[in-house]
């Protein structure tokens, strides 16, 4: 390199220096910012966090203390050394000494201000000035070696860009235009560059700017790092950025708003790839939305334990759906455990159960059929369908109902008539209508009554019971209501019909044809009478095996768990007579008429025609009538 090259070089590098000096050496130096919520980086010294309230508002807080901060770095001022021929050997070897001792520039007894002044002192003395001259180069160039071990140590020293700065005062006073000084002044100026990328990532973190535009402080560190890779200032700012967006997450899963939590550890993930802080994050936030998830399901279904709790189970649930990710399960449970008591209160479809009676004992089994619609009454094109049975009319329970799982039976109708003292319609009048074998005719017949069957012989208790007008029926329910403190009565035509279908829309419940084998107690081409007597009119090639009504439950249970609705014995519903459906009521409830004397029987039973079997049949009959055909069921509400 030539003179005037390195003269130029040296200007340059001068001029570099002097214009980033009044700049650059005033700022901070201070180690990165490790926010609240970056848990995973080591504590630094002169960082302080700011309280989360701050944070949100005002970004992170960055404190630098004392011994970090940088003031102007001042010339350097030759110390003064005075030298005589006397003492010229004694300085030459002070100077070797502090040379060799790292003691350079600090005051007269230090090696450049002494080989500064022997070299002064040589004049004209060749061999004199060479040899100080060769002293000073020493030094300078230990003087380089301590500003390059200030540099080096500056991830873990923030003060050595400081001491750098001195040596460079020294330097530039000493020997400005060596090469090897120039080329220290570059890498001091690189390393203040780099520091102060650093602080404009610290002030836009502090002032909330974190990783959007390129004033943000993830761009700042960035470039810090471009600059010096692995810098650790740079580092650390990275990893505070990421802590912020960490807590910017966090607060607003705090809020219970977790997509912008997400939207936020996303913007996270991308300050530092492949770290696992944001991971850990996600996991902490997942956890306790999980948790809060979990508790707004439990506080949903307590909620249905009560009365009134419907109501804020719904508002727990659309809680939880705002928070819960898409098919989430409890989201689902708790939905579920709502349209259930919607429709069913505490208990489940398909669920069997008895309710305690005051005097002991228990009620009848009760099964809960699902609420649902369906069409009733007879197609237009039905065989064997008459007038009464249309229009059909769709109707919808939005309740679920709970239904008898037989009929009542003589033991069941027993009890409350010894808890009443009532006496049924036929213990008053005297008599009832009963089969009569010899003749195969339902004859009158003096003295029979609910106690006894068919015949008018005693009865079994597990045999339904019959011989009950619509009002010994309705009395029943009403004491099994006083005595349970629940809903007993008589089912509506509508209700017994869906309860019938059990979901079928056929002819017969079963569909259309012989019903399957088992299927109930109707009167079959193969049944017999105990004198051999065959029915005229009945299902060819089917067989129950009775002749007359059988023990309740005795036959297949239909698709709701109910037995002998369309079969065993025909029903007492709660409806008066009419002669069509054209202004029956649209939501199921029984159509009444106060004062009444024409009641519905609906169901088939042992003695019915096919015809009579269907599921759409309905018959008139006088509420006060009491036969071996015609027995009850009760319904409760749930």
């Amino acid at each position: 390199m030539t003179s005037a090259a390195a003269g130029g070089r040296a200007a340059a590098a001068r001029s570099r220096w002097c214009g980033a000096l009044a700049g650059v050496v005033a700022l901070l130096v201070s180690i990165a910012v490790v926010l609240a919520g970056c848990s995973r980086e080591p504590a630094q010294q002169g960082v302080e966090a700011q309280a989360p309230e701050a944070k949100e508002q005002a970004g992170p807080s960055v404190t630098v203390s004392d011994d970090q901060a940088l003031g102007p770095v001042p010339d350097w001022q030759t110390p003064t050394v005075s030298v005589t021929d006397e003492n010229v050997e004694a300085l030459q070897a002070g100077a070797d000494e502090a040379l060799q001792a790292g003691n350079l520039y600090e005051d007269s007894e230090s090696a450049i201000p002494i080989y500064l002044a022997l070299k002064a002192h040589a004049g004209e003395d060749a061999e004199a000035a060479r040899e100080a001259d060769e002293g000073l180069q020493r030094a300078i160039a230990a003087l380089i070696e301590q500003g390059d071990a200030a540099l080096a140590g500056i991830d873990t020293a923030p003060e050595g860009l400081q001491r750098a700065q001195q040596v460079v005062a020294v330097a530039r006073a000493v020997a400005a235009d060596a090469e090897p000084v120039v080329a220290y002044l570059e890498r001091v100026e690189s390393m203040e560059r780099v520091q102060q990328a650093s602080r404009a990532g610290e002030r836009a973190l502090e002032a909330g700017r974190i990783d959007d535009g390129k004033d943000a402080a993830v761009a700042h560190f960035r470039h810090a790092l471009e600059l010096r890779e692995g810098d650790a200032r740079a580092l650390q700012g990275l990893a505070a950025s990421e802590s912020a967006l960490i807590r910017r997450a966090e607060q607003a899963a705090e809020a219970y708003d977790y997509e912008r939590a997400e939207a936020e550890l996303a913007r996270a993930a991308k300050v530092r790839p492949g770290n696992d802080t944001v991971a850990h994050a996600r996991q902490r936030i997942a956890a306790k939305r999980a948790s809060r998830i979990g508790d707004l399901r439990d506080l949903g279904i307590a909620a249905l334990s009560r009365e009134d709790g419907l109501d804020t189970a719904r508002e727990h649930l659309a809680e939880l759906l705002r928070i819960a990710p898409k098919g989430d399960p409890a989201a689902a449970e708790l939905r579920e455990r709502i349209e259930l008591a919607t429709h069913y209160g505490l208990f489940r479809p398909g669920q069997v159960f008895t309710d305690a009676l005051k005097n002991g004992g228990r009620g009848p089994q009760m099964v809960v059929i699902p609420h649902g619609a369906f069409t009733m009454g007879a197609a237009d094109d039905e065989e064997g369908a008459s007038d009464s049975e249309r229009p059909t009319r769709n109707i919808r329970f939005d309740r679920g109902l709970a239904v008898a799982r037989t009929e009542v039976t003589v033991a069941e109708f027993r009890r409350y008539v010894e808890a009443t003292g009532n006496e049924p319609r036929a213990v008053r009048r005297g008599y009832s209508t009963v089969y009569d074998e010899r003749s195969g005719n339902l004859v009158r017949r003096g003295g029979a009554g609910p106690e006894d069957g068919y015949t008018g012989r005693p009865a079994d208790d597990d045999m339904p019971v019959v011989h009950v007008s619509a009002a010994d029926a309705a009395a029943y329910a009403s004491w099994l209501s006083e005595q349970t403190g629940h809903t007993y009565r008589l089912p509506s035509e509508a209700e017994f019909e869906y309860a019938l279908r059990a979901g079928s829309q056929g002819r017969f419940p079963w569909g259309d044809g012989a019903p399957p084998a088992g299927a109930g107690n109707f009167t079959g081409g193969l049944d017999t009478s105990p004198s051999g007597r065959r029915w005229r009119n009945a299902f060819e090639g089917y067989g129950d095996g009775a002749w007359g009504p059988a023990e309740v439950g005795s036959y297949a249970a239909n698709a709701y768990g109910l037995h002998d609705m369309a079969g065993n014995v025909s029903e007492w519903v709660a409806d008066c007579w009419h002669d069509n459906y054209r202004r029956a009521p649209r939501d199921g409830h029984a159509w009444v008429n106060p004062g009444c004397r024409e009641k519905v029987v609906r169901g088939g039973s042992w003695a019915s025609s096919p015809e009579q079997t269907r599921s759409a049949w309905r018959l008139s009959v006088r509420g006060d009538t009491t036969n071996a055909r015609v027995g009850f069921r009760v319904v409760r509400e749930i």
